[in-house]
């Protein structure tokens, strides 16, 4: 955490960060371009802010893309807000900055955190109902996780396995595993006050793909999470990421998962979950 806060005190690398806040997933070329600093001197911050984790990084072809990265500001959120007793819900919109803007073209959600467990052990909290269910407000998740098969969600403890539309990608055990995303369901239109003409207009939004990419680290596994491929000025984006009222997206669900693997218990719930939104 003291990183994070050195990381945070020079103004150079603050702009930086509010250039990954209004345009997320830019190049080196890109960062330069746009701010009044030498290559070099970019270069230099971004190794720091990358060392403090609040910038993660990807691949496109031969591009390297830097991205805004949460969660050393829900680590803040948590040490001390919690001693408030506040909802977490309400703490995350609080700290909506420090989660990536929506782009005009398609947008691109990387989150990357650090977890105190084994790849296994990771693998089997993404994979197995029993885990899934405790961190994911209820919800079991259930596939063969081989590429091509369904991943079925079941919603209530003696409720059917419903097949949304999601199919397997890729799957390496303790290393990578990726899946296509669902759609809207008319749930959501109740949760977030849709009429039917706008979850007419959200169901129509092509379907994104999340990718969970484990890498051993010490004691730890780094955990890096890529959620792409959405439409335009995408709605589901905005309920992933956690910028939709009612919804904490990945930040919140991730927190949970940490917090399941590392203390034998899930974040308390705020309110029931919209399963279906993440």
């Amino acid at each position: 955490m003291d990183e994070v806060f050195r990381a945070l005190a020079d103004a150079s690398r603050r702009r930086l960060l509010d250039s990954l806040n209004t345009r997320n997933g830019q190049s080196l070329r890109e960062l330069c371009a746009g701010l009044d600093m030498t290559r070099q001197s970019v270069s230099k911050h971004l190794a720091v802010l990358e060392a403090a984790e609040l910038v993660t990084t990807s691949r496109r072809g031969r591009e390297k893309l830097h991205h805004l990265n949460a969660a050393p500001i829900n680590a803040i959120a948590d040490r001390w807000i919690s001693r408030y007793d506040r909802e977490r819900a309400r703490a995350l919109a609080d700290l909506q900055t420090a989660l990536e803007a929506r782009p005009v073209s398609s947008p691109r959600f990387v989150y990357t955190t650090y977890i105190r467990a084994t790849p296994q052990r990771l693998w089997a909290a993404l994979t197995e109902p029993a885990f899934t269910r405790r961190y994911w407000g209820g919800v079991a998740l259930r596939s063969e996780w081989t590429a091509g098969s369904p991943v079925l969600w079941q919603d209530e403890p003696d409720g059917e396995f419903r097949d949304l539309g999601q199919r397997v990608v890729v799957a390496e055990p303790y290393r990578r595993l990726s899946y296509t995303w669902h759609g809207f369901q008319p749930e959501h239109a109740a949760h977030f006050g849709w009429s039917a003409e706008e979850l007419a207009a959200r169901l129509g939004e092509r379907r994104s793909t999340v990718t969970f990419d484990l890498a051993p680290h010490g004691d730890a596994v780094r955990l890096t999470v890529t959620h792409d491929d959405f439409s335009p000025d995408s709605e589901m984006y905005r309920a992933i990421s956690g910028q939709l009222d009612g919804s904490g997206g990945w930040p919140e669900l991730l927190a949970s998962l940490k917090t399941l693997l590392e203390t034998g218990e899930p974040l308390p719930e705020p309110e029931p979950a919209v399963t279906a939104g993440a």
